[in-house]
């Protein structure tokens, strides 16, 4: 049994052979036999320079007998190969003339690293890194395949079935082989690269499959045919794949554009549209419409606007990134349609500006305009409702004449009160107006609703005031028995217990009125007097409390009776307490009137006292 070198020597011999005859046929020339026989004469290494160096190597000896011939043809074919950076040592003419075939092998084996397998380039790695580096990356993907070297990783032809089914799954299906086949697996691979790639069967079966370690020469000269043979796929693949990625960049400007015009368009569109909008809008004149005007721009600036800023930024992002991919690959400038370049959108957007504060301004002055029409209405109104109220003041203040001329005169008066009345209410419906329109300020009246209001109340107190008092005065003027002074007096007490000005008084009232002019009933004699009261009045009015007194004064109210009635509660002291007054169980609103009425003066202690004889002496006469 040969030693593993010599059969090394032999596997080489054989695939460097058939490798050689793949050139030497391939320009025409008969196959060679023997490397050591055929490459003798160097007639056959001159033919195999010329082939792969593309290039005639001049006149040279074609039939050659002797040895000096066969000298200079072989070392043409040397020079020939040391211009071509190929570098051979410890090897001679006399050396292939001689047949050593281990240095023959090896200036072989340079020879395909120069030819065939120096330009195999995969990822920066050259030779037989490349070589490897690419194999593994085909590979990869299949994991009964572990590519490590070129030497026992393709033992079991599954590398070369993965490379063949890499590039083309048509002719190998790979998860269908029977991995544990080796032979199989190899002679399949041999026969599909043979027959249908143009790969010669450098090796046989056994140099892979039954070698303790296959011959990495010859392994990888055998592989580089298979990267020469895929490359082309490749290239053509890479074609496609360039050509795939240019019209995938074409259509994605294509789209881009599309989309730039597309949102142009409709942006354009949309603002114009506003504009014309604006432009057609009237306003009724009223502050609910100019206000509800105002906060549709409002509206508009915090939605619409804020929309279309977003979509104009958007749009000339989207036009740079389309300028930026075109000049990346070196492609012509996109010009848009005209009226869609950003010019024309920047001109539409200032006239939208523009427009935008005209419609602003617009609807301002309308609010303006509305609200010093609204200070003006209420004004004059206002102003008008004043002299009004001021004339009917200065006419009750003029009625003079006889007491029923007075009466009539403020009767006619009070009918006029309905139609202020009324004029009031407008005046509030304006009043409500300005105050919907926020208006706060008004220099053209002085006048508030609240002021004209208020006055139109005490115009109709006045009035009501009036009536009372001649309706009083007429009842007083019948009391004949009855002096002046005592109609007087007995008027403003009257007055001033009726609290609410009905012009009647209530029971209480009523009781304090009498006490302040000193004249004191049991609550039950109190109960008794009021309900005759009610039952011939109705009410105890001024007339009836003055019938009242008129009978009591005739019985009991003489100047003497009642000073006598205050020294009794004086204790016959010229003067009384407020103490006093509360031990004789005076009502306190008969007191609060005693103490205002009666002259005081105060003692040694601060405290006053009231000089009831003085008093009397000035009520009665």
């Amino acid at each position: 049994m040969n030693s593993l070198e010599d059969r090394s020597r032999d596997v080489q011999e054989r695939t460097f052979c058939k490798w050689l005859n793949t050139r030497l046929e391939s320009a025409g020339y008969p196959p060679m036999t023997s490397l050591v026989k055929d490459l003798s004469d160097g007639v056959r290494l001159i033919q195999l320079m010329e082939i792969m160096g593309d290039t005639s190597l001049g006149r040279y000896n074609r039939t050659p007998r002797m040895r000096v011939q066969k000298a200079e043809n072989v070392n043409k074919a040397l020079a020939f190969i040391s211009s071509r950076g190929v570098k051979l040592t410890n090897i001679g003419p006399e050396d292939i003339i001689d047949g050593n075939l281990k240095l023959i092998l090896g200036m072989i084996w340079t020879i395909i690293l120069r030819f065939t397998i120096a330009d195999i380039s995969e990822e920066g790695l050259s030779a037989k890194e490349g070589l490897l580096l690419w194999c593994q990356r085909k590979t990869q993907p299949y994991k009964e395949v572990d590519v490590q070297d070129f030497s026992l990783s393709w033992s079991d032809g599954l590398a070369l079935c993965a490379l063949i089914h890499c590039h083309r799954p048509d002719l190998i299906d790979f998860d269908k082989l029977d991995k544990t086949d080796r032979h199989g697996n190899t002679q399949l691979a041999f026969q599909v690269a043979a027959h249908h790639l143009g790969i010669p069967q450098l090796l046989e079966v056994s140099d892979l499959c039954d070698s303790a370690r296959p011959d990495e020469r010859s392994v990888m000269t055998y592989i580089a045919s298979y990267f020469h043979a895929f490359s082309t796929m490749d290239q053509a693949e890479t074609v496609s794949r360039r050509v795939e990625k240019f019209a995938e960049l074409m259509q994605s400007v294509w789209l881009s554009k599309n989309d730039y015009e597309r949102r142009v368009r409709a942006l354009l569109s949309s603002v114009l549209e506003i504009q014309a909008l604006w432009a057609a809008i009237k306003f009724t004149g009223t502050y609910p419409d100019a206000k509800e005007h105002a906060n549709n721009f409002q509206n508009y600036k915090q939605t619409t606007k804020r929309t279309w800023v977003t979509e104009k930024q958007d749009v000339t992002t989207l036009f740079g990134n389309v300028q930026t991919k075109l000049k990346t690959y070196g492609l012509r400038e996109y010009i848009p349609p005209p009226g869609l370049t950003l010019a024309d959108l920047d001109a539409a957007w200032s006239a939208l500006l523009a427009s935008e504060a005209r419609r602003y301004r617009a609807i301002n002055a309308q609010i303006r305009e509305i609200k010093e029409a609204l200070r003006k209405k209420f004004a004059d109104f206002a102003n008008d409702f004043s002299k009004r109220l001021g004339a009917m003041s200065s006419e009750l203040a003029g009625i003079e004449g006889s007491l029923e001329d007075q009466q009539e005169q403020v009767t006619q008066v009070q009918t006029r009160i309905p139609d202020l009345a009324s004029s009031l209410s407008v005046l509030a419906e304006i009043d409500q107006e300005c105050r919907d329109a926020n208006v706060d300020e008004n220099d053209y009246t002085i006048f508030t609703y609240q002021d004209l209001e208020f006055e139109l109340e005490l115009v109709q107190q006045s009035i009501t005031k009036k009536i009372k008092f001649i309706d009083n005065q007429i009842v007083s003027r019948n009391m004949t028995n009855l002096t002046p002074a005592q109609l007087e007096q007995f008027e403003s007490t009257f007055r001033y217990f009726d609290k609410d000005e009905s012009n009647t008084l209530e029971i209480t009232e009523m009781t304090a009125a009498l006490a302040s002019l000193g004249i004191v009933f049991s609550d039950e004699d109190m109960d008794i007097i009021y309900d005759q009261l009610l039952q011939d009045y109705g009410a105890v009015t001024f007339e009836a409390f003055i019938n009242l007194l008129v009978d009591i004064m005739e019985d009991q109210t003489s100047p003497d009776q009642l000073r006598e009635s205050f020294r009794g509660i004086a204790n016959d002291k010229p003067f009384v307490t407020e103490l006093d007054l509360r031990v004789a169980h005076l009502p306190q609103s008969s007191i609060d009137y005693l103490k205002e009425a009666m002259p005081s003066a105060q003692n040694e202690h601060g405290e006053p006292e009231f000089d009831y004889e003085a008093w009397l002496n000035d009520v009665f006469v």
